[in-house]
């Protein structure tokens, strides 16, 4: 069994609701292939079994309760509050690890300081051989505020064919698999518990940038991931989270420099987004987009006090065209088509 240096602890941290079906078939490889590692299941005031069972079946696995469900956002800091140690690992419950999966990510952590946080190369637990939805090898946001990856533009998901095994600088983590210092989490205050969940990782990886941490990628650890396990691709309420906290992101991490000439625009293929969406027969996604900006304007007093904590600055790893273009108009489905020199 592999450790890890006697000068870091980790803590593999997994969030549960209702995910007793995930715990019993992926919960076996996150114990057997984690080293030395905490190992340790946050249940969100779940109402089936899952409790009970981790209790009777795997009783070596520590056990935090939370009192409610507040989403991925609040679950987590609720349950990180009450763990002392060097390195969360925040790890959904639908994912199968891999031998070695911990190791290659906390040696790069140690030797940079400046890392705040890191992720593996997410594939699909169903298609083996493609990148994975939710972070693929690793994230990026372009200008606009649209998030994408080496590996997924919006639906285009590509095959891994080893085209992205380098380490490299990122703009986002995954928060289905992300690897963070547990002193820069809280020293930026943090999941905001207002995202609930959905991009609540892109918000938190913005707020680490702006204080100069970096965020990473590494391929040699590879994990492989179901997803769509609490809110399927195609839910009007993943649609409206998306897009309420879409918002949410810019609205509190933007430079001024930046700020309305973003925001117009997004105004503009927001509607867009919601035209499309009722167009093709989805209305309930349609008024999903409404509802999300009825809601980000009825909070906008919440959110100016958040911008005003926060020190924005010109942060790197930004793709300086619009996804939605290059991918529906020009046709880019690979993120290796993308021209390198307009990140910046």
């Amino acid at each position: 069994m592999n450790s890890f240096s006697k000068q870091s602890t980790v803590a593999v941290v997994i969030l549960n609701w209702n995910g007793q079906k995930f715990l019993e078939k992926f919960l076996p490889s996150v114990i057997e292939r984690s080293g030395n590692a905490r190992i340790v299941v946050a249940d969100n005031d779940s109402s089936d079994n899952s409790v009970d069972f981790l209790k009777e079946k795997f009783p070596q696995v520590e056990l935090i309760i939370n009192e409610s469900n507040g989403g991925y956002a609040k679950g987590y800091n609720d349950a990180l509050k009450q763990i002392k140690t060097d390195y969360y690992v925040l790890l959904n419950s639908d994912i199968e690890v891999t031998q070695g999966w911990i190791e290659p990510v906390i040696a790069l952590m140690e030797s940079d300081a400046s890392i705040a946080a890191c992720q593996p190369k997410l594939r699909a637990y169903h298609q083996q051989d493609e990148f994975e939805y939710a972070g693929a090898s690793g994230g990026f946001i372009d200008k606009w505020g649209y998030p994408f990856c080496r590996g997924r533009i919006f639906n285009s998901l590509e095959k891994d064919l080893g085209q992205y095994e380098n380490v490299e600088e990122v703009f986002w983590a995954s928060g289905a698999a992300m690897f963070v210092r547990s002193d820069a989490f809280w020293q930026v205050g943090g999941i905001d518990e207002d995202f609930f969940a959905h991009m609540e990782e892109i918000d938190l990886c913005w707020r680490l940038k702006n204080q100069g941490y970096k965020i990473m990628v590494h391929p040699a650890s590879v994990v492989f991931h179901v997803g769509g396990g609490t809110l399927p691709k195609n839910s009007p309420r993943k649609t409206y989270l998306n897009f309420r906290n879409n918002f949410y992101l810019l609205y509190k991490n933007l430079p001024k420099k930046d700020f309305y000439l973003v925001f117009f625009f997004r105004l503009f293929w927001d509607g867009i987004a919601g035209l499309k969406f009722l167009l093709e027969g989805h209305w309930k996604d349609s008024i999903a987009v409404v509802k999300a900006h009825i809601h980000f304007y009825l909070n906008l007093r919440r959110s100016f006090k958040k911008r005003n904590k926060i020190k924005q600055h010109r942060v790197t790893k930004i793709y300086q065209k619009n996804i939605v273009i290059q991918h529906f108009l020009f046709r880019t489905k690979k993120f290796s088509k993308l021209n390198p020199k307009h990140f910046s």
